[in-house]
């Protein structure tokens, strides 16, 4: 698949790029997308939820009542879970919620999710995207020159730059990450994807595998 090349004024540069069909051009693979993605909402979670059981509610161990003649079940202390105010059984205890994902099943499901960009023309490559300063007006008239001021964007470059990044930090509809940060939830949760020249290259390499 070829794609024409923008400027940031939002011009055609007269330039195109092959993308590689072994990355931007596969079948995708629902499972793995949903895999990758669960994996990444999983890994999202604290897991510091604590209930007090039994042992931990603070309250007299005092036996309530006599052990037989009393008509009913034998009563244990104030802490008893059948009791207001006892511990909690079976309530949840901190935990982690990662599970394990081998690594060519996330490869296969992050260029699933490019594959699908690239299949609906939902991908726009800049030949590169640098500002002087921080600013935030520059970030919307990048989008408004590419036709994209009301979508939700992903901007993807190929090494950190501090200026682009602070620019879109105040835009709800625009996030900005590098290829190391680039996972199938992000590539997914935006509509659009705004991915410079160099970074094009490097998404290849690391995910031609």
């Amino acid at each position: 698949m070829e794609l024409s090349i923008f400027n940031v004024k939002g011009e055609d540069t007269g330039r195109k790029i092959s993308l590689n069909e072994a990355v931007f051009g596969i079948e995708p693979n629902d499972h793995a997308i949903y895999l990758d993605v669960k994996q990444y909402l999983a890994n999202q979670r604290q897991g510091t939820h604590k209930t007090k059981g039994r042992s931990e509610v603070k309250g007299s161990r005092r036996k309530l009542g006599r052990q037989k003649g009393g008509g009913g079940a034998r009563p244990g202390d104030v802490k008893s879970p059948v009791r207001v105010g006892g511990g909690t059984i079976f309530g949840p205890v901190p935990r982690d919620y990662g599970f394990k994902l081998n690594k060519k099943v996330k490869q296969l499901a992050r260029k699933s999710a490019l594959s699908y960009k690239a299949k609906e023309n939902l991908i726009t490559v800049v030949d590169q995207i640098e500002f002087d300063a921080p600013k935030t007006k520059d970030m919307i008239a990048l989008t408004q020159n590419l036709k994209l001021a009301d979508k939700k964007a992903l901007i993807i470059l190929a090494n950190g730059n501090k200026n682009v990044y602070l620019s879109a930090r105040n835009l709800a509809k625009v996030k900005v990450v590098t290829v190391s940060e680039l996972n199938t939830y992000k590539v997914l949760d935006a509509k659009n994807l705004i991915i410079t020249e160099e970074a094009v290259a490097a998404v290849e390499q690391t995910f031609k595998a």
